[in-house]
């Protein structure tokens, strides 16, 4: 039987991009093209990623007066053309210009209203509390409140999780100290960051968070699929037991046990299907051992940048979107809940496996994670042996070296 007439698009350049090239070469051997405005190191010297750089590429109009070029140059493709953005602002894009694109591509995302509602943590929060999805304790901040002049109030104990609520307008905002989302240890460093955020051309808001007690390990992640009828098709819930301490990349994960919760996936399945979702999803949570609750911090809409692990553990990432619009194959199938069975169990690393050994907390699941890499059950999203040379082989070497850098000098600051 012959593969299926498809052609993916993947926008960016980083571990997402690579991670799911990956996994659709996994399964048709062919190279996914992709478009970016640089280039990152994941997708350099590779033979799976057809990568086109595009100056100014990352935002309008420049973003969609090149879609239209690129729409020109599929629109006689007769197979199906697939469109998938690997980052928050990608996504966005998409959303924010289906109805022009959806001609040529297919656009497997949900309407730009919907997508801003949940991108913005408040409304977002609103949602949790319409459809019985716990949140930690929260207050807004603006700019108007730090503008005015008077103490801020500070409902909660130190340290608190402090984050900005508007993380594209972030990336533009720079100051020493800045951090993708900040752990406060008191009211100086407190005011500090609101300080220096504001007067350093931030405009939004910024979400002060009750700080969940517990260590890495106490996270946990889930992606899913929801097809083009808004129903969840796939769900893989992950148990990460370590994240990246360098200020730049804290929250990204780099250690993700299986794990299997049948509570969380009934109540994100029914969330995701209430909204009237479309496409793949991602949500980032915390256990409280306070309440015996998991927490939700935020959604992403789109697959997360170590999602690389439900492939991993045999869930092909990439294959539910040709599934469902190209094999049209999805519309009689039960929802997939992802790790029930742990013979199938492997663990994802994002960083070299003695770096695991030595930072990730010594528990129960770290033990279980030890079984797996001693048994050889255990990947990461970059190297891959259908894909090796020897520049991306020295490239490999040269980020893990970076990695084990980080750790040493990181990871006590910022967890002590």
């Amino acid at each position: 039987m012959s593969a299926p007439a498809f052609t993916p698009i993947l926008l960016g350049s980083d571990f997402n991009v690579y991670g799911m090239a990956r996994s659709f070469y996994e399964i048709y051997h062919k190279p996914v093209k992709a478009f970016a405005e640089i280039e990152l190191a994941p997708t350099r010297f590779t033979k799976i990623v057809d990568l086109e750089l595009i100056d100014g590429f990352s935002e309008d109009p420049v973003w969609i007066n090149e879609m239209r070029k690129i729409k020109k140059r599929y629109a006689d493709h007769e197979e199906p053309v697939i469109l998938i953005g690997c980052g928050d602002g990608y996504a966005e894009l998409i959303a924010k210009h289906k109805d022009e694109l959806s001609d040529v591509f297919i656009c497997p995302y949900v309407d730009y209203d919907l997508l801003k509602h949940l991108n913005n943590k408040e409304r977002f929060y609103e949602m949790c509390d319409k459809y019985d999805l716990p949140y930690p304790k929260t207050k807004i901040i603006t700019k108007a409140d730090h503008d005015s002049g008077d103490k801020i109030e500070q409902p909660f104990q130190y340290p608190v999780a402090l984050k900005p609520a508007n993380s594209v307008e972030w990336l533009d905002v720079h100051f020493e100290g800045r951090k993708k989302a900040f752990r406060i240890k008191d009211r100086e460093e407190f005011d500090y960051v609101l300080k220096q955020a504001y007067a350093n051309g931030y405009k939004s808001d910024f979400i002060l968070q009750d700080f969940i007690p517990g260590d890495d390990s106490h996270m946990r992640v889930l992606n899913a699929y929801v097809d083009k009828d808004h129903k969840v098709k796939m769900m893989c819930m992950g148990h990460p037991l370590l994240e990246d301490p360098a200020p730049s990349a804290i929250g990204n994960y780099v250690a993700i046990l299986p794990d299997f919760n049948q509570d969380i996936y009934d109540r994100i399945k029914n969330f995701l299907e209430a909204i009237n979702y479309t496409g793949y999803a991602n949500f980032d949570m915390k256990y409280d051992t306070r309440d015996n609750t998991y927490k939700l911090f935020e959604i992403n809409l789109r697959q997360g940048r170590s999602s690389f692990f439900v492939t991993l553990d045999g869930y092909n990432l990439a294959d539910w979107v040709v599934k469902d619009y190209v094999k049209d194959s999805l519309k009689d199938q039960e929802t997939v809940y992802g790790n029930k069975d742990e013979e199938q169990h492997a663990l994802w690393l994002g960083v070299p496996a003695k770096v695991f050994k030595k930072y990730a907390k010594d528990n129960e699941d770290k033990q279980k994670a030890l079984e797996l890499i001693k048994a050889g059950r255990y990947g990461t999203t970059f190297e891959y042996s259908k894909d090796m040379n020897i520049r991306r082989w020295l490239l490999i070497k040269w980020m893990n070296h970076n990695y084990v850098k980080n750790f040493n000098r990181y990871f006590k600051e910022n967890k002590g």
